[in-house]
């Protein structure tokens, strides 16, 4: 285990003696960057502050499509969490989160620490299904852990332009699935093989926006992008999908979306159906109110909120203030989403596609927000401003 501490270096023990509360955060994700913010700019009081995440270094997903594409580079979405904790005044722990017991109050870690707490926010995302697609082995680029996906990615572009022939087949038909589609046709342009997306039956930017589709379907077409539809599974050459059809593909990227975490089973948490954290509208979990939840990890027990980084990250203050009133003992804020939505696709050519409600535009302009919006998102997190390579 590589642990960086600041601030506290006595973690292990009790966590509640004295009038000290501990806070642990675990996970790095977009909604705990808005906790750590909210520690820098306010005292929390009579609190041992905690980050525990399996890496220094947290990627900004709404720039991954962008780096595939070769538009910008990967120090330009790389989040350094080093020194947003230590403006937090919050110990950094590096190591990954392998278990819980919420009855004890006990985190537990894949180095062998055992993190006693007091309040507990899981933030960790999801884990990626690639249940139907396991036989494939090492042909399979999961989007997550992002920090995988780049590596592989990077090797797997090194080898098109060096010579190798591929054939590239995306998995997944959400908004995550159609931009990796289009970015890796970018890519691999002139350099490698057609792309294909394959999408569930009815699956297809479920969700969005007639319009949305229409744009995707009409870019799909010019760039040569087959679409199919159906269930696929790994097969010896590729994939098969549930019509039968057998599609070659020496490679697959996996954006089937995210299951939850095997830990969570043995925690004592309540969870859904589906394995995830039961939650309600304040982001505390139903069984525990000491610990809240937020991203791909949760399930909201009182509506049904697909998972993005969207919500992610506009769930993120709500998660800072009800940290603070549930040591307070204060009444809780909900996380209520607009009903409209703005969602943009980048398209991998420094454009892209976008909604808003029933409204669906496209083209220059549409990157010119999302630049906009990502640069901004960014530039939060570093104190140096916005990264060059995106101006």
């Amino acid at each position: 285990m590589n642990r960086i501490e600041i601030g506290h270096p006595a973690l292990p023990g009790q966590a509640g003696e004295g009038a000290v509360s501990r806070v642990i955060l675990a996970g790095g994700g977009h909604a705990h960057l808005a906790v750590l913010a909210d520690w820098a700019r306010h005292e929390f009081p009579n609190t041992q502050r905690v980050l525990v995440t399996a890496s220094r270094f947290t990627a900004y997903s709404g720039l991954l499509p962008a780096w595939m594409a070769g538009i910008c580079r990967r120090q330009d979405l790389m989040i350094d969490l080093e020194p947003l904790a230590r403006k937090a005044g919050t110990t950094l722990i590096i190591d990954r989160v392998c278990g819980l017991d919420a009855d004890k109050r006990t985190l537990l870690l894949a180095g062998g620490l055992a993190l006693e707490f007091d309040l507990l926010s899981l933030a960790t995302g999801g884990e990626a299904d690639l249940s139907a697609l396991a036989s494939l082995g090492p042909r399979v680029l999961a989007v997550k852990p992002v920090d995988d996906f780049m590596q592989g990615w990077a090797v797997l572009v090194a080898k098109v332009r060096a010579g190798a022939c591929i054939r590239l087949a995306v998995v997944g038909g959400g908004a995550a699935g159609v931009e990796m589609a289009l970015a890796a046709e970018v890519a691999l342009r002139g350099i490698g093989s057609p792309v294909a997306l394959i999408v569930p039956q009815g699956e297809f930017l479920k969700g969005h926006a007639d319009g949305v589709r229409r744009r995707v379907l009409a870019e799909f077409a010019r760039r040569g992008i087959a679409l199919h539809h159906g269930h696929a599974v790994g097969a010896q050459d590729g994939l098969l999908l549930s019509d039968g059809i057998s599609l070659p593909a020496s490679h697959v990227i996996a954006a089937t979306g995210s299951r939850a975490p095997s830990w969570l089973a043995r925690s004592g948490l309540r969870t859904t159906d589906a394995g995830f954290v039961a939650v309600g509208a304040d982001l505390r979990s139903v069984s525990h109110p000491n610990i809240l939840a937020a991203g791909d990890i949760v399930e909201r027990i009182d509506r049904l909120l697909p998972r993005s980084g969207v919500h992610a990250v506009k769930s993120g203050p709500v998660l800072a203030a009800n940290l603070r009133a549930a040591l307070a003992d204060r009444p809780m804020r909900t996380y209520r989403p607009r009903e409209r939505t703005l969602y943009l696709m980048a398209t991998g050519e420094r454009r892209a596609i976008g909604s808003w409600g029933k409204l669906a535009f496209g083209g220059r302009l549409a990157w010119w927000l999302k630049n906009w919006i990502d640069r901004r998102f960014i530039a939060r997190q570093r104190p140096g401003g916005p990264p060059d390579a995106l101006q």
